[in-house]
């Protein structure tokens, strides 16, 4: 079915030459028209620019009439952890009461809890509940999403999770990546032990996840109190033998190296980055990795945040993320996101839009066809209700602001 959709409020994040990634002070600026017209065409964004512009259209088309509303191109969310066994809820109040993420850590609770629960789970549970988280973030503008495993922590479960996200790709309008996160804590029976761990995630996980093509991507909780310098580097080693690109969980906790690993191994993206500093950005200058942050967890978790500013003054690129999970960030609304982005970031609405749609795309590594409205891109956009302006997007929080989403060029 092709879609016209006419009279549109404004048509935001439009790209005559389509970025790759923006940076800096580029971050501020957000291409839109106003009173315009986009036309998709076999899944595509075929045309689009000013009413006046709007050409002859032969084909059979099923009109839109967007007066009064904006069109935007869906959220690209580079950062999930949504297939997972049960909801944290105990551990929330366990927050409230003072407890730190670590704390609960090592009394055996956060991912540790996960991975327990995930080995009583069958698949068809998983998929089942995890169907509808995909529903929901879809009706809040997500068209795209990476995907972790990491709450298996053995090789049994790990497959079942990395296998569970396949079916989601297979099944779902979602663009998703799937990321292989075994190194994300360690099991109980490998206390003391780490090493050891880190030879099963390179001896036994990675060969099967490589033969059955089951991840995207691989990544490790670079971090204090989880693994160090040294696991990363072997894991990612190990990883590039199978051709399979990082993306690091990265200073969520302490200056821990992840960063500068990151870009040693050439990451896609570096992710949490709350204790990031001049060394931390100094090794993300002129590389290929983006600066990913994840407000949700910071926020739930009562963190300090990531110095996002500081970073977009020395150049660089920013993301955000939602980093839906049940322990640290029990949310994938990414309209959310961008509300926080200015909110407890200081982020303008601009620099919020860029950091979850052009920047996320980059940072799941869809950039090319997904994050922007740009000929030739794969029509995953939503129309918003009736809304006065862009600026109202961030600011009107909590409530949302989508009515009409299209993904691969289908009404949903």
């Amino acid at each position: 079915m092709n879609i016209l959709i006419t009279n549109i409020k404004e048509l935001v994040q439009t790209e005559d030459s389509p970025r790759r990634k923006v940076c800096g002070k580029d971050m501020a600026q957000v291409n839109t028209i106003t009173n315009a017209f986009l036309f998709i065409k076999d899944g595509l964004i075929n045309d689009f620019g000013t009413m006046d512009k709007l050409p002859k259209i032969t084909e059979d088309v099923y009109q839109i009439d967007a007066t009064g509303k904006m069109v935007f191109p869906s959220f690209c969310d580079s950062h999930t952890h949504m297939v997972f066994p049960k909801t944290r809820e105990i551990e929330y109040v366990d927050k409230i009461k003072g407890l730190s993420y670590e704390e609960i850590a090592k009394r055996g609770g956060g991912i540790l809890n996960s991975a327990r629960m995930m080995q009583e789970k069958s698949e068809d549970e998983l998929y089942a509940d995890a169907l509808k988280r995909v529903d929901e973030i879809i009706k809040f503008g997500t068209g795209a999403v990476e995907i972790k495993s990491g709450y298996g922590l053995s090789t049994a479960s790990e497959l079942k999770m990395l296998r569970v996200i396949k079916r989601l790709k297979e099944n779902t309008p979602l663009t998703i990546k799937a990321n292989f996160l075994g190194a994300h804590a360690v099991p109980p029976e490998f206390n003391g032990e780490q090493d050891k761990y880190v030879d099963v995630i390179i001896n036994e996980m990675l060969p099967l996840i490589a033969k059955d093509q089951l991840a995207d991507y691989v990544d490790v909780f670079c971090d204090r109190g989880f693994f160090t310098v040294a696991n990363t580097e072997r894991i990612l080693k190990a990883a590039a033998t199978y051709g399979m690109r990082p993306k690091i969980h990265a200073n969520e906790l302490d200056y821990s190296g992840g960063i500068q690993i990151g870009v040693k191994y050439n990451a896609l993206s570096v992710d949490h980055l709350e204790f990031t500093g001049d060394e931390e950005i100094e090794a993300l200058k002129n590389s290929e990795t983006m600066p990913t942050i994840l407000p949700g967890a910071a926020f739930f978790l009562n963190m300090v945040y990531a110095p996002a500013r500081k970073m977009m003054d020395a150049g660089l690129p920013v993301a955000m993320a939602s980093d839906f999970n049940p322990g640290s960030a029990p949310s994938g609304n990414m309209q959310l996101i961008v509300s926080m982005a200015s909110i407890l970031y200081r982020m303008t609405p601009q620099e919020a839009i860029n950091a979850t749609t052009i920047n996320t795309a980059y940072a799941m590594g869809v950039e090319d066809i997904l994050g922007s409205i740009a000929i030739g891109k794969k029509a995953n956009i939503f129309i918003t209700k009736e809304i006065p302006n862009l600026e109202y997007f961030p600011y009107s929080f909590g409530d949302n602001k989508v009515e009409t989403v299209i993904l691969n060029g289908k009404l949903i």
